[in-house]
Protein backbone atom coordinates (compact mmCIF):
# COMPACT_ATOMS: atom_id res chain seq x y z
CA UNK A 1 0.00 0.00 0.00
CA UNK A 2 1.04 3.63 -0.53
CA UNK A 3 1.91 5.66 2.52
CA UNK A 4 4.03 8.85 2.89
CA UNK A 5 1.00 10.65 4.41
CA UNK A 6 -1.21 10.05 1.37
CA UNK A 7 -4.81 9.13 2.12
CA UNK A 8 -6.37 6.41 -0.03
CA UNK A 9 -10.01 7.09 -0.90
CA UNK A 10 -12.81 4.81 -2.14
CA UNK A 11 -15.83 6.41 -3.85
CA UNK A 12 -19.25 5.06 -4.76
CA UNK A 13 -20.10 7.63 -7.45
CA UNK A 14 -23.78 6.85 -7.82
CA UNK A 15 -26.58 8.29 -9.91
CA UNK A 16 -28.56 9.08 -6.74
CA UNK A 17 -25.92 9.33 -4.00
CA UNK A 18 -22.15 9.62 -3.60
CA UNK A 19 -20.38 7.92 -0.69
CA UNK A 20 -16.72 8.41 0.26
CA UNK A 21 -14.58 5.94 2.23
CA UNK A 22 -11.17 6.86 3.65
CA UNK A 23 -8.63 4.15 4.42
CA UNK A 24 -8.45 3.74 8.20
CA UNK A 25 -11.54 5.88 8.87
CA UNK A 26 -14.39 4.15 7.04
CA UNK A 27 -17.31 6.00 5.42
CA UNK A 28 -16.87 9.72 6.02
CA UNK A 29 -19.35 11.22 3.56
CA UNK A 30 -22.79 10.33 2.22
CA UNK A 31 -24.47 12.95 0.02
CA UNK A 32 -26.91 13.13 -2.93
CA UNK A 33 -25.25 13.34 -6.37
CA UNK A 34 -26.77 16.75 -7.11
CA UNK A 35 -25.19 20.11 -7.98
CA UNK A 36 -27.01 23.46 -8.23
CA UNK A 37 -25.51 25.95 -10.72
CA UNK A 38 -26.24 29.58 -11.57
CA UNK A 39 -27.03 29.38 -15.29
CA UNK A 40 -25.93 32.98 -15.88
CA UNK A 41 -22.51 32.83 -14.20
CA UNK A 42 -22.01 28.99 -14.33
CA UNK A 43 -21.06 29.25 -10.65
CA UNK A 44 -21.77 26.28 -8.34
CA UNK A 45 -24.36 27.45 -5.81
CA UNK A 46 -24.83 24.26 -3.77
CA UNK A 47 -23.76 20.60 -3.71
CA UNK A 48 -25.33 17.51 -2.15
CA UNK A 49 -28.31 17.66 0.24
CA UNK A 50 -28.63 21.43 -0.07
CA UNK A 51 -28.75 21.14 -3.89
CA UNK A 52 -31.22 18.21 -3.77
CA UNK A 53 -33.63 20.29 -1.69
CA UNK A 54 -33.63 22.80 -4.55
CA UNK A 55 -34.89 20.30 -7.18
CA UNK A 56 -38.18 21.59 -8.57
CA UNK A 57 -37.94 24.73 -6.42
CA UNK A 58 -35.35 26.87 -8.21
CA UNK A 59 -35.81 30.20 -10.04
CA UNK A 60 -34.91 30.35 -13.74
CA UNK A 61 -31.35 31.47 -13.01
CA UNK A 62 -30.50 28.39 -10.91
CA UNK A 63 -30.57 24.80 -12.15
CA UNK A 64 -30.25 21.70 -9.96
CA UNK A 65 -28.38 19.04 -11.97
CA UNK A 66 -27.79 15.32 -11.47
CA UNK A 67 -24.45 14.99 -13.31
CA UNK A 68 -24.57 11.18 -13.23
CA UNK A 69 -27.14 9.33 -15.33
CA UNK A 70 -27.63 5.57 -15.51
CA UNK A 71 -24.47 5.08 -13.45
CA UNK A 72 -22.17 7.02 -15.82
CA UNK A 73 -21.10 10.63 -16.25
CA UNK A 74 -23.68 12.69 -18.16
CA UNK A 75 -22.22 16.14 -17.36
CA UNK A 76 -18.42 15.99 -17.12
CA UNK A 77 -17.72 19.52 -15.80
CA UNK A 78 -20.39 19.29 -13.10
CA UNK A 79 -19.15 15.83 -12.05
CA UNK A 80 -15.61 17.23 -11.66
CA UNK A 81 -16.95 20.11 -9.54
CA UNK A 82 -18.94 17.69 -7.37
CA UNK A 83 -15.99 15.30 -6.92
CA UNK A 84 -13.65 18.18 -6.06
CA UNK A 85 -16.10 19.43 -3.43
CA UNK A 86 -16.65 15.98 -1.89
CA UNK A 87 -12.94 15.08 -1.85
CA UNK A 88 -12.15 18.39 -0.13
CA UNK A 89 -14.95 17.88 2.40
CA UNK A 90 -14.02 14.24 3.11
CA UNK A 91 -10.30 14.92 3.50
CA UNK A 92 -10.91 18.03 5.60
CA UNK A 93 -8.19 20.13 4.01
CA UNK A 94 -5.66 17.26 3.94
CA UNK A 95 -3.11 18.62 1.49
CA UNK A 96 -1.77 15.50 -0.25
CA UNK A 97 -3.49 14.24 -3.39
CA UNK A 98 -5.12 10.85 -2.66
CA UNK A 99 -5.19 7.64 -4.67
CA UNK A 100 -8.85 7.01 -5.50
CA UNK A 101 -10.81 3.85 -6.32
CA UNK A 102 -14.26 4.38 -7.87
CA UNK A 103 -17.05 1.87 -8.47
CA UNK A 104 -18.52 1.75 -12.00
CA UNK A 105 -21.39 -0.36 -13.43
CA UNK A 106 -20.25 -3.62 -15.03
CA UNK A 107 -21.69 -2.58 -18.40
CA UNK A 108 -19.71 0.65 -18.88
CA UNK A 109 -17.79 1.27 -22.09
CA UNK A 110 -14.06 2.01 -22.22
CA UNK A 111 -14.89 5.67 -22.95
CA UNK A 112 -17.21 5.92 -19.91
CA UNK A 113 -14.59 4.24 -17.73
CA UNK A 114 -11.91 6.68 -18.95
CA UNK A 115 -14.23 9.64 -18.23
CA UNK A 116 -14.56 8.56 -14.57
CA UNK A 117 -10.78 8.21 -14.17
CA UNK A 118 -10.10 11.58 -15.84
CA UNK A 119 -12.77 13.34 -13.75
CA UNK A 120 -11.23 12.02 -10.52
CA UNK A 121 -7.74 13.15 -11.58
CA UNK A 122 -8.95 16.64 -12.53
CA UNK A 123 -10.86 16.81 -9.21
CA UNK A 124 -7.62 16.32 -7.28
CA UNK A 125 -6.77 12.62 -7.20
CA UNK A 126 -3.10 11.68 -7.62
CA UNK A 127 -4.37 8.74 -9.63
CA UNK A 128 -7.68 6.90 -10.01
CA UNK A 129 -8.71 3.29 -10.58
CA UNK A 130 -12.09 1.76 -11.27
CA UNK A 131 -13.67 -1.39 -9.88
CA UNK A 132 -16.87 -2.95 -11.17
CA UNK A 133 -19.75 -2.21 -8.80
CA UNK A 134 -21.15 -5.75 -8.44
CA UNK A 135 -17.68 -7.02 -7.50
CA UNK A 136 -17.22 -4.12 -5.03
CA UNK A 137 -20.70 -4.81 -3.64
CA UNK A 138 -19.88 -8.50 -3.16
CA UNK A 139 -16.69 -7.58 -1.29
CA UNK A 140 -18.57 -5.03 0.82
CA UNK A 141 -21.27 -7.59 1.61
CA UNK A 142 -18.62 -9.98 2.92
CA UNK A 143 -19.00 -12.63 0.21
CA UNK A 144 -16.06 -15.05 -0.33
CA UNK A 145 -15.11 -13.51 -3.70
CA UNK A 146 -11.53 -14.84 -3.76
CA UNK A 147 -12.49 -18.45 -3.05
CA UNK A 148 -13.28 -21.16 -5.65
CA UNK A 149 -16.98 -20.95 -4.86
CA UNK A 150 -19.73 -19.13 -6.72
CA UNK A 151 -21.42 -16.06 -5.24
CA UNK A 152 -24.20 -13.98 -6.78
CA UNK A 153 -24.98 -10.33 -6.11
CA UNK A 154 -27.76 -8.03 -7.33
CA UNK A 155 -26.77 -4.38 -6.81
CA UNK A 156 -29.70 -2.05 -7.47
CA UNK A 157 -28.72 1.59 -7.30
CA UNK A 158 -30.30 4.76 -8.64
CA UNK A 159 -29.31 4.46 -12.31
CA UNK A 160 -28.41 0.82 -12.91
CA UNK A 161 -29.05 -2.65 -11.56
CA UNK A 162 -25.93 -4.81 -11.79
CA UNK A 163 -26.28 -8.58 -11.56
CA UNK A 164 -23.17 -10.78 -11.37
CA UNK A 165 -21.91 -14.20 -10.42
CA UNK A 166 -18.41 -14.11 -8.94
CA UNK A 167 -15.73 -16.72 -8.28
CA UNK A 168 -11.94 -16.73 -7.70
CA UNK A 169 -11.63 -12.93 -7.66
CA UNK A 170 -13.46 -12.27 -10.92
CA UNK A 171 -16.88 -11.81 -12.48
CA UNK A 172 -18.04 -15.01 -14.23
CA UNK A 173 -21.25 -13.68 -15.80
CA UNK A 174 -23.01 -10.34 -15.46
CA UNK A 175 -25.78 -8.05 -16.65
CA UNK A 176 -26.04 -4.28 -16.19
CA UNK A 177 -29.42 -2.78 -17.01
CA UNK A 178 -30.61 0.80 -16.78
CA UNK A 179 -33.62 -0.19 -14.71
CA UNK A 180 -33.22 0.85 -11.08
CA UNK A 181 -34.34 3.34 -8.42
CA UNK A 182 -34.79 6.35 -10.72
CA UNK A 183 -36.85 4.30 -13.20
CA UNK A 184 -39.08 3.20 -10.31
CA UNK A 185 -39.58 6.86 -9.34
CA UNK A 186 -40.45 7.78 -12.94
CA UNK A 187 -42.91 4.88 -13.17
CA UNK A 188 -44.69 6.05 -10.00
CA UNK A 189 -44.91 9.64 -11.29
CA UNK A 190 -46.34 8.40 -14.60
CA UNK A 191 -48.90 6.11 -12.95
CA UNK A 192 -50.14 8.82 -10.56
CA UNK A 193 -50.48 11.20 -13.51
CA UNK A 194 -52.52 8.67 -15.51
CA UNK A 195 -54.75 7.41 -12.68
CA UNK A 196 -55.34 10.57 -10.66
CA UNK A 197 -54.56 13.32 -13.24
CA UNK A 198 -52.17 14.77 -10.67
CA UNK A 199 -48.57 15.72 -11.36
CA UNK A 200 -46.19 14.91 -8.49
CA UNK A 201 -42.50 15.78 -8.21
CA UNK A 202 -39.41 13.58 -8.20
CA UNK A 203 -38.93 13.79 -4.43
CA UNK A 204 -42.60 12.98 -3.71
CA UNK A 205 -42.35 9.94 -5.97
CA UNK A 206 -39.21 8.75 -4.16
CA UNK A 207 -40.97 9.19 -0.80
CA UNK A 208 -43.89 7.03 -2.00
CA UNK A 209 -41.44 4.30 -3.08
CA UNK A 210 -39.65 4.33 0.28
CA UNK A 211 -42.73 4.59 2.51
CA UNK A 212 -45.31 2.32 0.82
CA UNK A 213 -43.49 0.81 -2.17
CA UNK A 214 -43.62 -2.98 -2.58
CA UNK A 215 -42.27 -5.31 -5.27
CA UNK A 216 -45.25 -7.62 -4.64
CA UNK A 217 -48.63 -6.31 -5.88
CA UNK A 218 -50.61 -8.87 -3.84
CA UNK A 219 -48.74 -8.06 -0.61
CA UNK A 220 -49.27 -4.34 -1.24
CA UNK A 221 -53.06 -4.80 -1.02
CA UNK A 222 -52.68 -5.28 2.76
CA UNK A 223 -50.40 -2.26 3.22
CA UNK A 224 -51.35 1.24 4.32
CA UNK A 225 -52.00 4.18 2.02
CA UNK A 226 -50.54 7.69 2.30
CA UNK A 227 -51.41 11.20 1.17
CA UNK A 228 -49.37 13.24 -1.30
CA UNK A 229 -49.65 16.72 -2.75
CA UNK A 230 -49.27 17.65 -6.38
CA UNK A 231 -50.77 19.77 -9.15
CA UNK A 232 -54.16 18.88 -10.59
CA UNK A 233 -53.70 18.58 -14.37
CA UNK A 234 -57.34 19.54 -14.98
CA UNK A 235 -57.61 22.68 -12.84
CA UNK A 236 -53.91 23.52 -12.58
CA UNK A 237 -54.37 24.00 -8.83
CA UNK A 238 -52.61 22.22 -5.93
CA UNK A 239 -54.35 19.02 -4.85
CA UNK A 240 -53.97 16.44 -2.08
CA UNK A 241 -54.74 12.81 -2.92
CA UNK A 242 -54.60 9.48 -1.10
CA UNK A 243 -52.34 6.94 -2.82
CA UNK A 244 -52.68 3.22 -2.15
CA UNK A 245 -49.64 0.96 -1.70
CA UNK A 246 -51.18 -1.18 -4.45
CA UNK A 247 -50.97 1.81 -6.85
CA UNK A 248 -47.25 2.13 -6.20
CA UNK A 249 -46.68 -1.63 -6.61
CA UNK A 250 -48.58 -1.69 -9.93
CA UNK A 251 -46.58 1.33 -11.12
CA UNK A 252 -43.26 -0.43 -10.39
CA UNK A 253 -44.27 -3.89 -11.67
CA UNK A 254 -42.76 -3.65 -15.18
CA UNK A 255 -39.38 -2.38 -13.95
CA UNK A 256 -39.21 -5.16 -11.33
CA UNK A 257 -40.05 -7.71 -14.06
CA UNK A 258 -37.13 -6.51 -16.22
CA UNK A 259 -34.73 -6.81 -13.29
CA UNK A 260 -35.90 -10.39 -12.67
CA UNK A 261 -35.30 -11.21 -16.37
CA UNK A 262 -31.70 -9.92 -16.02
CA UNK A 263 -31.20 -12.10 -12.92
CA UNK A 264 -32.53 -15.19 -14.71
CA UNK A 265 -30.37 -14.54 -17.79
CA UNK A 266 -27.25 -14.19 -15.62
CA UNK A 267 -28.05 -17.47 -13.86
CA UNK A 268 -28.59 -19.19 -17.20
CA UNK A 269 -25.08 -18.20 -18.32
CA UNK A 270 -23.33 -19.69 -15.31
CA UNK A 271 -21.78 -23.15 -15.12
CA UNK A 272 -23.67 -25.91 -13.27
CA UNK A 273 -21.06 -25.79 -10.47
CA UNK A 274 -21.54 -22.06 -9.84
CA UNK A 275 -25.32 -22.41 -10.15
CA UNK A 276 -25.15 -25.10 -7.44
CA UNK A 277 -23.08 -22.78 -5.21
CA UNK A 278 -25.62 -19.98 -5.70
CA UNK A 279 -28.45 -22.35 -4.69
CA UNK A 280 -26.45 -23.23 -1.55
CA UNK A 281 -25.45 -19.68 -0.60
CA UNK A 282 -28.30 -17.68 -2.10
CA UNK A 283 -28.45 -14.38 -3.99
CA UNK A 284 -27.34 -11.30 -2.04
CA UNK A 285 -29.09 -7.95 -2.59
CA UNK A 286 -27.20 -4.66 -2.22
CA UNK A 287 -27.84 -1.01 -3.06
CA UNK A 288 -30.85 1.11 -2.17
CA UNK A 289 -33.15 -1.22 -4.11
CA UNK A 290 -32.41 -3.99 -1.58
CA UNK A 291 -34.55 -2.00 0.89
CA UNK A 292 -37.65 -2.15 -1.34
CA UNK A 293 -40.29 -4.14 0.54
CA UNK A 294 -40.80 -7.76 -0.64
CA UNK A 295 -38.08 -7.41 -3.33
CA UNK A 296 -36.19 -10.40 -1.87
CA UNK A 297 -39.26 -12.65 -1.72
CA UNK A 298 -40.33 -11.78 -5.29
CA UNK A 299 -36.85 -12.66 -6.64
CA UNK A 300 -36.73 -15.87 -4.57
CA UNK A 301 -40.13 -16.94 -5.93
CA UNK A 302 -39.11 -16.20 -9.54
CA UNK A 303 -35.70 -17.92 -9.41
CA UNK A 304 -36.36 -20.67 -6.81
CA UNK A 305 -33.11 -19.56 -5.13
CA UNK A 306 -32.81 -18.20 -1.54
CA UNK A 307 -32.36 -14.41 -1.46
CA UNK A 308 -30.77 -12.35 1.32
CA UNK A 309 -30.36 -8.62 1.90
CA UNK A 310 -26.75 -7.61 2.69
CA UNK A 311 -26.15 -6.32 6.27
CA UNK A 312 -25.50 -2.73 5.06
CA UNK A 313 -26.90 -2.71 1.51
CA UNK A 314 -26.50 1.04 0.93
CA UNK A 315 -22.82 0.92 1.93
CA UNK A 316 -21.72 -2.32 0.24
CA UNK A 317 -20.20 -0.76 -2.90
CA UNK A 318 -18.25 1.96 -1.10
CA UNK A 319 -17.01 -0.54 1.53
CA UNK A 320 -15.88 -2.75 -1.38
CA UNK A 321 -13.99 0.14 -3.01
CA UNK A 322 -12.41 0.80 0.39
CA UNK A 323 -11.34 -2.84 0.71
CA UNK A 324 -9.87 -2.62 -2.81
CA UNK A 325 -7.58 0.12 -1.51
CA UNK A 326 -5.74 -2.58 0.44
CA UNK A 327 -4.67 -4.01 -2.93
CA UNK A 328 -4.16 -0.66 -4.63
CA UNK A 329 -0.71 -1.72 -5.84
CA UNK A 330 -2.45 -4.54 -7.75
CA UNK A 331 -4.94 -2.03 -9.21
CA UNK A 332 -2.02 0.18 -10.20
CA UNK A 333 -0.51 -2.61 -12.26
CA UNK A 334 -3.78 -3.47 -14.02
Amino acid sequence: MFSFGTRNVGIDLGTANTLVYIDGKGIVLREPSVVARNTKTNEVVAVGSEAKDMIGRTPGSIKAIRPMRDGVIADYETTVAMLKYYLGKALGGHSSRPYVTIGVPSGVTAVERRAVIDAARVAGARDAYVIEEPFAAAVGAGLPVMEPTGSMVVDMGGGTTDVATISLGGIVSSRSIRMAGNKLDESIMSYIRQKYSVLIGEQTSERLKIEIGSADVEAAKDMASTTVRGRDLVTGLPKTIEVLAEDVAIAMKDVIAEIIVAIKETLEETSPEIAADVIDHGIVLTGGGALLKHFDTVIAEATKVPVFVAPNPLDAVVIGTGEALKSIDVLKNN
